[in-house]
């Protein structure tokens, strides 16, 4: 598979689907990606398949999902951006193996989501939700019951990562004491105690808040064992992934008052648009917290998310860095224009990287610098030469060696 990539950037076609920030769009034709189009929903079906037909770089949020089928249709495709932290949408793995990687930003909306969190850990430890819902309905229910104060209280962190750790420091900083677990070792901030395991967590916590992502491991890690070990009247916040809690679990726990409230702002089967109706077992209890899955959706977020994955995908698109993929080995360089760059993707496995030299060697041709990372899958080798022939001969040589999966070349 081969791309021409010269200083021409008006030929590849960049595609940002579902309002992705005009940061984002900035960024691109700024770098000279004029041929942009843009769409502030998603597309599904025949529509985006004829698009990714002649795409070269797609941006999505979490809406659009890129699988198998799909990505084997888009030949022209070389990277893919997720505008979010999670990348659960995109078939990571086969994007790989077509040469493909994919961007995220795990950083930017960390502020959004903890402050939420923080949010809603008062509300529900004030059981504001249940207050609000009568008083909507003109019950007037003035009373110091399950309504309490967060400071001195423990509040439960499971996944100790950069939301989480987020969601720590504003906690303390409000005078909670924080307790976290995480399968991996960790550096606790401020005064934050790790505990070794989840249950440990579940029986000390007031406050249970779930920050982990969704894997064969944390599916379903909060069901009905769980909640039986949580601490009677305690709270739960999700703002993770909708199939790490078993909801009809949750509801069993508020139905015997095991749990006194409940957040959850991410579900199991969402809407795909504003248009599609939303179910979900917690709309029957006053005390529950449903927000739909806007947990990063503020304007500073999602202006932060738009500049850092766009940034990511232009320096690949123009240097073949790879640092910050999450599906792909990492390679970071600048950019250089004084030699020939070419990129070759190709299966991990033995006498590729000698076949290339070989190539090269045997036509005369100087290798100036290069950079070779494999993982189990792939080997990603880049190579700047000293060469007047004419590059889509190369191109089209280096095709040829067997076990190649994609070949560009950078002027």
């Amino acid at each position: 598979m081969i791309i021409r990539h010269s200083l021409d950037k008006s030929k590849i076609k960049v595609l940002l689907l579902e309002g992705i920030h005009e940061n984002a769009v900035r960024h691109f034709r700024e770098n000279g990606y004029s041929n942009l189009e843009y769409f502030k929903g998603s597309i599904s079906g025949p529509e985006l398949e004829e698009k990714l037909k002649q795409t070269h770089i797609i941006g999505i949020r979490s809406r659009t999902e890129l699988r198998k089928s799909l990505l084997q249709k888009a030949p022209k495709l070389f990277t893919i951006g997720c505008f979010s932290i999670g990348t659960n949408q995109v078939d990571l793995l086969e994007a790989e193996m077509l040469g493909m990687p994919v961007f995220n930003a795990p950083f930017s909306n960390t502020r959004s989501v903890a402050e939420l969190v923080i949010a809603e850990c008062i509300m529900l430890m004030r059981g504001i939700p249940e207050r609000n819902a009568l008083a909507h309905n003109k019950i007037w229910m003035k009373a110091i019951n399950n309504s309490v104060e967060v400071r001195g209280k423990n509040i439960g962190v499971i996944g100790y990562g950069h939301i989480g750790s987020q969601v720590s420091i504003l906690a303390e900083s409000m005078g909670m004491n924080v307790y976290y677990y995480d399968i991996e070792k960790k550096l606790s901030l401020g005064n934050a105690k790790p505990l070794s395991s989840l249950n440990e967590l579940l029986k000390i916590a007031d406050t249970v808040t779930i920050h982990v992502p969704s894997t064969e491991l944390t599916r379903n890690m909060i069901s009905d064992e769980q909640v039986a070990i949580m601490k009677e009247g305690a709270c739960l916040i999700n703002a993770s992934r909708g199939d790490v809690v078993d909801y009809k679990a949750v509801a069993a726990g508020l139905r015997s008052k095991r749990l006194a409230g409940v957040a959850a702002d991410v579900f199991p089967k969402e809407p795909a648009s504003n248009d599609e109706p939303f179910e979900n077992i917690l709309q029957e209890f006053n005390n529950v917290i449903l927000t739909p899955h806007i947990g990063g959706s503020t304007v500073e977020a999602q202006a932060n998310i738009g500049l850092e994955v766009a940034e990511k995908l232009v320096k690949y698109s123009d240097t073949g860095s790879t640092l910050g993929a999450v599906n792909f080995v990492e390679i970071s360089l600048q950019a250089n224009n004084s030699k020939q760059r070419f990129l070759h993707i190709h299966a991990n496995v033995p006498g590729v990287l000698r076949e290339i030299n070989s190539y090269f060697s045997t036509r005369g041709i100087n290798i100036s610098a290069e950079y070779l990372q494999t993982d189990p899958y792939i080997g990603y080798v880049i190579i700047e030469t000293e060469s007047e022939l004419d590059p889509t001969v190369i191109l089209r040589d280096l095709k040829k060696i067997p076990h190649t999966i994609r070949v560009r070349i950078l002027f």
